[in-house]
């Protein structure tokens, strides 16, 4: 294999990651945000209030957006078992 193609294959599976990765991150990054404003102005600072929502919304974003993202994940295998003959 040249360096050129690994180096492109990296590429795609760092970019597959950070797709699928992000409407989780995304969405906890927003709601631990949100969680952090309110605990400034009430003055409450539990650890437990700002991990429970987090947890909640990362599970919701998962049930919405895990077929989405198993199909992504598949799609990216599916195309490098394909390009193996094309490697060697």
């Amino acid at each position: 294999m040249r360096p050129d193609i690994a180096l492109h294959m990296m590429g795609e599976m760092f970019w597959t990651a950070f797709v699928v990765s992000m409407p989780i991150l995304g969405v906890t990054l927003l709601v631990g945000s949100i969680i952090s404003i309110i605990q400034v102005v009430t003055q409450v600072q539990e650890n437990a209030l700002t991990f429970v929502p987090k947890l909640v919304a990362a599970g919701v974003v998962l049930a919405a957006c895990g077929s989405w993202m198993l199909r992504q994940i598949v799609q990216f295998a599916a195309h490098l078992w394909n390009a193996i003959p094309s490697l060697v």
